[in-house]
C-alpha cells in the first residue's frame, strides 16, 4: 500500500499513523488495531479510556444500519455520529485528531428491498456523507442482492456486480473528499465481505468455512479492475485491507475458536501477493491468545462489537442486582427496574431480535438476556430503558454499595476498588467491565496484558 503523506492537518497524521501500523503488520511485526463497532456511549467511553492508557489511536466504526443519511436505528446521520463521538472525546480530554472514524458495510444493505438504481443511489449518498463527516476508513460492501437482481437471492451475488458497485461507492467517496479542505486525509478503503450481514450473527451450529486464497485473489483482481475502469488507480493504492473469513464466529451460546492452521495459506498470501492486510469481523469472544495469533497471521484489524455491549449488559445487570439487595427495602427510593424495562421494550418491538433467536418462550426469554449475539444492544437507547438506566446510576451514585456486596456481583471491580484503581461510582464500574474486553484486544495488538 502507498502510505498517506504527512499533511498540515493533524487528522492526516492520524491516518498516516494508522496506515503505518498496518504496514508494519504486513512486514511481519505482531501489531494491529482494534476496531470498535458500536454506538453505545459507555462502550465508546471505555474505548477512549483504553486509548488513553495505551497512548494510542482509537478506531470507531458505524455500520450502514446503525448510522446513515436517514438516521439508521440510532437516529444519527454520519455527521451527527461524528459529533457524538467527538463530544465524548472532548469531555474526556482526548484529542479528536487521535480518533479514526470508519464506515462499516457501507453499501446498499439498508435499501436492499429496492431496485439497484434506487438502492445504489442511496448507498453512494451514504458513502459521500461519511467522507464529508470526517470518516477516513471506508469498508465498501455491495455484496447483497437488490430487488430485481437476476439469480437466486440466497446465493452469492456475482463478483463482477459486487466489484462494479463497490467501484461506484468508491467514486462517490473520492468525489466527496475533493470537497473537503486542502490537506484533509484521503480515505483508506477496505474491500471484501466474507462475513454475515451487518448486525447479523451465526445461526447454524457449525463454524464457517475459511476463505480460500483463490477467492481472495479473484475478489482483489476484480476490485482493482473496477477501480481502474473508473479512474480510481490512486484510490486503489489506498486499499489497506480485505475482509476474509478466518473461521471464527459466534451464535447464541456457541463460540467457534480461531485455529491458525486453517489460515496458513491466507497468511502466506498476505505476505507475498497482497498489498495490504486482512480485516477480521466477528472476532467477539475469542481468547486473548487467539486474538494475538490472528494479528500475527496478518488479521491486523480486529472488529469487535457485540462482546463490548454484552459486557456492558453484564455490568448493568450486576448493578441492578446490587441495587435490589442494597436499596430494595429502603423507603423513599424508587428502584430502577432496568432489567424489566429492557425486557418490556424488547417484547413491545421485537424486530431487532425475533428473526435471530429460536426456540420456545423460555429459550427466547433466555436469549433476549444472555445470547452472545446480544440483540438487546438495539434497545438501550429507547426512552424507557434509558430512563431506567439513568435511575440505576443515580441510585447507586447517591447510595454507593458496600464493597462486600460488589464482591458478590462484580468481583473484579470490587478488587479494583480496594486497590484504588476505580472509584465506587457506577459509571466507572461499567467502564471497568467493558475494559476487561478491550484490554484483551490491546494485548492482541501488541500491548502487555494487564492482569
Amino acid at each position: 500500500m502507498n502510505l498517506p503523506t504527512k499533511r498540515e492537518r493533524p487528522e492526516a497524521d492520524t491516518t498516516e499513523r494508522f496506515a503505518r501500523v498496518l504496514e508494519e503488520n504486513r512486514r511481519g511485526s505482531a501489531v494491529g488495531i482494534c476496531s470498535i463497532c458500536s454506538a453505545n456511549r459507555f462502550v465508546l467511553e471505555a474505548g477512549i479510556l483504553q486509548a488513553q492508557r495505551d497512548d494510542n489511536l482509537v478506531l470507531i466504526e458505524s455500520t450502514s444500519n446503525q448510522v446513515n443519511q436517514f438516521g439508521g436505528y440510532t437516529g444519527q446521520t454520519p455527521a451527527q455520529f461524528a459529533s457524538f463521538v467527538r463530544e465524548i472525546a472532548a469531555a474526556m480530554n482526548f484529542p479528536a485528531e487521535r480518533i479514526v472514524l470508519a464506515g462499516d458495510h457501507l453499501g446498499p444493505h439498508p435499501w436492499r428491498a429496492e431496485g439497484p438504481s434506487s438502492a445504489m443511489a442511496k448507498a453512494t449518498a451514504l458513502a459521500r456523507a461519511c467522507v464529508l463527516a470526517g470518516y477516513t476508513k471506508i469498508h465498501l460492501d455491495a455484496s447483497m442482492h437488490l430487488a430485481g437482481d437476476a439469480g437466486d437471492s440466497s446465493s452469492p451475488l456475482p463478483d463482477k456486480i459486487v466489484s462494479s458497485r463497490a467501484g461506484d461507492l468508491c467514486r462517490a467517496a473520492e468525489d466527496a473528499h475533493g470537497e473537503l479542505p486542502p490537506g484533509s486525509p484521503k480515505p483508506l478503503y477496505v474491500i471484501g465481505t466474507e462475513v454475515p450481514i451487518p448486525g447479523g450473527e451465526l445461526l447454524d451450529a457449525q463454524a464457517p468455512e475459511t476463505t480460500r486464497t483463490e477467492d481472495v485473489a479473484r475478489a482483489v483482481h476484480l476490485a482493482q479492475e473496477a477501480f481502474g475502469a473508473r479512474g480510481l488507480q490512486a484510490a486503489w493504492e489506498r486499499v489497506i485491507a480485505v475482509v476474509v473469513q478466518p473461521g471464527v464466529e459466534f451464535g447464541d451460546t456457541a463460540i467457534f475458536p480461531y485455529t491458525t492452521e486453517k489460515v496458513r495459506e491466507l497468511s502466506q498470501f498476505a505476505e507475498k501477493q497482497w498489498q495490504g492486510v486482512y480485516e477480521a469481523h466477528s472476532t467477539d469472544y475469542q481468547t486473548a491468545a487467539a486474538l494475538r495469533q490472528m494479528v500475527r497471521d496478518h488479521f491486523a484489524i480486529l472488529k469487535v462489537g457485540p462482546w463490548l455491549t454484552f459486557a456492558f449488559r453484564e455490568a448493568v445487570f450486576a448493578l441492578a442486582a446490587v441495587e435490589e439487595e442494597w436499596l430494595g427495602d429502603r423507603k423513599g427510593i424508587a428502584i430502577s427496574r432496568v432489567r424489566e424495562s429492557l425486557e418490556e421494550a424488547m417484547l413491545a418491538n421485537p424486530q431487532y431480535w425475533k428473526g435471530y433467536y429460536r426456540g420456545d418462550d423460555a429459550a427466547l426469554r433466555f436469549a433476549r438476556k444472555y445470547s452472545f449475539s446480544d440483540r438487546s444492544r438495539y434497545y438501550w437507547p429507547q426512552p424507557t430503558v434509558a430512563g431506567a438506566l439513568q435511575r440505576l446510576l443515580a441510585n447507586l451514585n447517591a447510595h454507593p454499595a458496600p464493597v462486600s456486596l460488589l464482591s458478590q456481583y462484580l468481583p473484579k471491580q470490587s478488587a479494583a476498588l480496594r486497590a484504588g484503581v476505580v472509584s465506587n461510582h457506577p459509571v466507572e464500574l461499567i467502564h471497568s467491565k467493558i475494559l476487561e474486553v478491550l484490554e484483551q484486544y490491546a494485548y492482541a495488538c501488541g500491548k502487555t496484558l494487564q492482569v
